[in-house]
């Protein structure tokens, strides 16, 4: 059963929202199939300014109309939050922020190598919620500006093309599909080309200087860089430093 709600708030994804006005909040598609957890938090969400629609299960949510943000719960009923994530990931570059009951280090890493901005454990409060939100739109804001900070908004190198105002990357004129995530690390080493990042460095700057997950996340993410690149070794680890692009190699 649906929650009830009236059309000024939330609606179930797919179906006609309420008209909102031109300077519109953030729109925030909520991924919660438990009505008990869902109906609160869509009431906090939109206290705090949140236009928010719910989507009780998987399939809700990928016919869902596009949104500014997503918050993902992975115990959906008719199919796996992660594979949800993953197909979210491959048509868009929304923000997700998956909620889990699954603590472990181990789950944490995977959650964000398959495509997720950031996670919340369960329980978890609002303040913490709405805190990790804006957090991560401040940092798809900062890296969706349409130049880096030398002014340069496309960086060659090489075989390696970065385009800093589409978000796009290309080897050999061939595109290259990367997470967000996957992304803005690329962007960060190809700033500076053979300059050694510390990966408190990285961290800070691409997740959150408040992170206080696992940096093991960083490994996971360079390793899919070098899959995904395939460039020869190009991104090089320095022990005990951090990781530097050098596309003399």
């Amino acid at each position: 059963m649906e929650p009830s709600m009236s059309p000024k708030t939330a609606t179930t994804a797919g179906t006609t929202r309420s008209l909102v006005p031109s300077d519109a909040p953030t729109r925030l598609l909520v991924v919660e199939d438990d009505e008990t957890i869902a109906e609160p938090l869509i009431t906090g969400l939109q206290r705090e300014g949140f236009d928010v629609t719910w989507a009780p299960d998987a399939r809700t949510a990928l016919e869902a109309e596009p949104h500014d943000f997503v918050l993902l719960d992975l115990g959906l009923p008719d199919l796996d939050g992660a594979e949800v994530a993953r197909r979210i990931r491959a048509r868009s570059t929304v923000p997700i922020i998956v909620v889990t009951a699954r603590g472990e280090e181990l789950d944490r890493v995977l959650l964000l190598e398959m495509g997720a901005d950031d996670y919340v454990v369960k329980p978890f409060g609002l303040r913490e919620l709405v805190a990790r939100v804006r957090a991560v739109q401040r940092r798809v804001t900062q890296s969706c500006g349409d130049a880096s900070p030398t002014g340069v908004s496309l960086v060659t190198l090489g075989r390696l093309e970065v385009d800093l105002r589409t978000r796009r990357v290309s080897v050999d004129s061939i595109e290259v599909d990367l997470t967000p995530k996957e992304f803005d690390l690329l962007a960060l080493l190809a700033s500076d080309p053979g300059a050694v990042f510390s990966r408190d460095q990285i961290m800070e700057t691409v997740w959150d200087e408040h992170w206080w997950g696992s940096t093991k996340t960083l490994d996971v993410h360079i390793a899919g860089l070098r899959k995904k690149l395939d460039l020869s070794g190009w991104i090089t680890n320095i022990r005990g430093v951090g990781y530097r692009l050098d596309p003399t190699k």
